[in-house]
């Protein structure tokens, strides 16, 4: 939210007050406690009016450091708060004429307290950033709403990502920010997943600790800071040191929490019945038993919103005149080792009978006259389940158990965007401030129901809304794209800047959701889909099996879908990394490459992983032009080689994409292809790029450790863990270079 008109004035009606000095600072509890007054205290008489602001600094682990800005302490706190994880750690307090300093590991905050107002950030021998005299602010509007504002300063060059996932520019400087989960599509500034956390390449990141609205001005009210806001009368925020972002996502999901690791099996190929479109278990069949004929690896059958009946969403139960034997028809699928997906949402319409007996339960939210909250959009007369309530998420998840007793494998969790704000809450919660909270609860709700019956480890949802934490329950989608070349490419820009909000897992519709892609845009988009963490065939409302297309794209999916499946030794890996350090698969170049200039800005390629570099291609004739950093890659399918850094442009056929292999690598590649639940280690062979002679590099495959090492042109592999494909008595397996151009192999078969 602006509060000024330029750089001197406010805006109309919009009063403000900073603090100017510090009164006295206190221990508290291992916190420091600062009072701060708003005008010079000249003599006694100052003392007799305010505001006077307290700030609390304190710290939850090593290298984080909150502040609290308080007005008035009498506010109720109504909640819902994030969920955030604490250590046993106590934090050094130092005082002197000058400053008072708090110190968490490597990162230390300093008020000034003599002279003008002003707070340091700092680490390593640097500031980080600051709060200067008119940083902190108690603004009120012309309205009487009441603000709290921080600006944190922006150094010379410093970019600013994250905020969850934004289909704009992947660089947040210059943009506006408001905090507020919408349905809006993928090609406007709202956003599905709002995430009040951003992350600087200036070895930092923040994390405002508030569930609503929080109002972000990135560079742009004033363009030397970040500034962010709320209504309230106190305001934490959190500034997390790294220095690397790799070390800012490790602590910030450490204080936030990491994401489950998936099943294996949900990293295959998913492919949906689409949504408005007509389908039965005749139709069903056809789209699988086509893509058996074809030699099309299939994982995951998804049934989107019409396996239930029309104006009954949600009542969980099959429509009868289109799935006369659910049960029977779910056997059928996993005996030909599929998993299936159904379609849910939080939301009851009123022709649902669940609608009846929610109203009767008092499970559905309410106005604050004690009626049903409804209205028509989505569903007619729908209602939203009240999850707030403990009562209604036992009711809410018995349903979802009855689905799984049936044979269904995981769930879509669709919508939990359009929460209202003028209702009652069962547990008392703040409307404002459920608005966004509101989807952590209903996607912890259906991830612990699969957690609990699936089994740790095996539970997986496919999720469109999320919040900060919700991390925690993955997988997430990109929302309703178009299809269009435009739309694959800001979808690519809320994937990338989803995974540097904490987010570890992420795919999209591929082919756009809105309209039917061109045959052209659907092989470009199979590319990038089956070279993102998780990839699904769905659209609205035309089938996207690929025999529909051309024949071509038949080809173009066998070859990219095999080609994921034989990375999953690799793939699997890196997933269990985001699960471990918060460290997404799909990484912004600057995530792996934060001292190189080059990297800050770019959002048309990725690191899936640490080691392979992805461009998508974003036309029909195949140009495409990436950037290299330093070092001579290699072209992992062709074995060519490219020299950084500088730019590349090329053209590629459909069956073809940049995807290159940083040097120094070893990339694992599995001896199956037609599936992505296998032994990841069983005959893996291991491809080493550019290692110097002597390298020793280690490579964990599951339960297994390889250290492969250069010697002039042999490699050598040692192996150690419980599922060791070779008796360690065996001692090693070498292999001469052979198998490529730019690279070695060792086949461990």
């Amino acid at each position: 939210m602006k509060f000024t008109d330029g750089y001197w004035l406010l805006r109309d009606g919009v009063t403000a007050a900073h603090p100017v000095e510090v009164l006295d600072v206190a221990d508290r509890d291992g916190a420091l406690e600062v009072h701060a007054p708003t005008q010079p205290i000249r003599h006694r008489g100052d003392l007799l009016k305010g505001p006077v602001v307290t700030i609390t600094a304190h710290a939850p682990m090593p290298d984080v450091i909150g502040v609290t800005v308080t007005h008035f302490e009498g506010e109720q706190s109504r909640g819902p708060e994030f969920d955030l994880s604490r250590t046993d750690f106590t934090p050094q307090l130092s005082y002197d004429d000058e400053h008072a300093t708090l110190t968490s590991g490597e990162l230390s905050v300093r008020i000034s307290r003599g002279g003008p107002w002003h707070v340091d950030f700092l680490a390593g021998g640097r500031t980080l950033t600051t709060s200067g005299p008119k940083g902190i602010g108690i603004m009120r509007d012309a309205s009487g709403g009441h603000y709290l504002r921080e600006q944190l300063g922006l150094g010379v060059g410093t970019s600013v990502y994250g905020l969850g996932e934004r289909f704009g520019p992947l660089v947040k400087n210059g943009q506006v920010v408001d905090i507020w989960n919408a349905d809006g599509g993928t090609a406007t500034e709202q956003a599905y997943k709002n995430v009040p956390f951003y992350l600087t390449d200036a070895g930092y990141g923040v994390f405002v600790d508030h569930p609503g609205k929080v109002s972000f001005e990135v560079g742009s009210e004033t363009v030397s800071r970040v500034q962010f806001s709320v209504e309230a009368q106190e305001l934490t925020y959190y500034v997390i040191h790294g220095p690397s972002p790799k070390e800012i996502l490790r602590r910030y999901t450490a204080l936030t929490g990491r994401p489950a690791l998936p099943p294996a099996w949900s990293f295959g190929l998913w492919l949906s019945t689409s949504f408005t479109t007509s389908y039965d278990e005749e139709t069903v069949t056809s789209f699988i038993e086509g893509m058996r004929e074809r030699e099309l690896p299939l994982s995951v059958f998804h049934f989107d919103c019409f396996w239930m009946r029309e104006f009954h969403w949600c009542d969980f139960q099959w429509d009868p005149r289109v799935f006369p034997d659910p049960e029977g028809m779910l056997a059928r699928l996993k005996e030909r080792g599929l998993h299936v997906s159904v379609w849910i949402n939080p939301y009851i319409a009123q022709r649902s009978p669940l609608f009846a007996e929610g109203k009767a339960l008092g499970h559905l939210l309410r106005r604050p006259d004690g009626s049903v909250w409804q209205w028509d959009l989505w569903q007619p007369g729908m209602a939203l389940v009240d999850f707030t309530s403990p009562a209604a998420r036992d009711w809410y998840a018995a349903k979802l158990e009855a689905v799984l007793a049936q044979g269904v494998d995981c769930f879509k969790t669709d919508f939990g965007e359009r929460v209202p704000t003028d209702v009652v809450w069962a547990d008392g919660s703040d409307p404002e401030r459920m608005h966004n909270y509101y989807t952590y609860l209903y996607n912890r709700t259906v991830f612990d129901v699969l957690r609990k019956h699936r089994g740790e480890g095996e539970a997986v949802v496919f999720a469109r809304s999320a919040t900060a934490g919700s991390q925690k329950f993955p997988v997430h989608w990109g929302g309703d794209c178009e299809a269009t070349y435009e739309s694959m490419a800001e979808s690519l820009r809320g994937g990338l800047s989803l995974g540097l909000s904490g987010f570890g897992y992420w795919s999209h519709d591929i082919g756009g959701f809105e309209g039917t892609p061109t045959a052209a845009l659907f092989k470009r988009w199979l590319a990038f889909g089956m070279l993102s963490s998780h990839s699904r065939l769905h659209g609205s409302s035309s089938y996207r099996v690929p025999w529909l297309f051309d024949e071509e794209s038949v080809d173009v999916l066998r070859h990219f879908t095999r080609l994921k499946l034989s990375l999953m030794p690799y793939l699997y890996e890196a997933a269990r990394t985001a699960h471990t350090q918060g460290t997404p698969i799909m990484r912004a170049m600057v995530l792996e490459f934060p001292d190189d200039p080059g990297c800050a800005h770019l959002e048309r390629q990725y690191m899936l992983g640490s080691d392979l570099l992805v461009a998508p291609v974003f036309s029909d004739e195949g140009d495409v032009t990436y950037y290299v950093p330093e070092g001579t890659w290699t072209h992992f399918v062709t074995g060519a080689t490219v020299s950084g850094p500088r730019w590349v442009r090329e053209r590629h056929g459909f069956d073809s994409v940049p995807l290159l292999v940083r040097p120094g690598a070893v990339i694992p590649v599995g001896a199956v292809a037609d599936r992505p639940d296998y032994p990841h280690a069983d005959g893996v062979t291991l491809r080493a790029y550019g290692l110097e002679r002597g390298a020793q590099v280690t490579v964990p495959v599951g339960d297994v450790t390889f250290t492969v090492v250069r010697e002039g042109d042999m490699l050598r592999a040692s192996c150690s863990g419980p599922a060791a494909p070779w008796a360690l008595a065996a001692g090693e397996r070498e292999a001469r270079a052979a198998a490529g151009t730019g690279f070695l192999t060792l086949e461990l078969g």
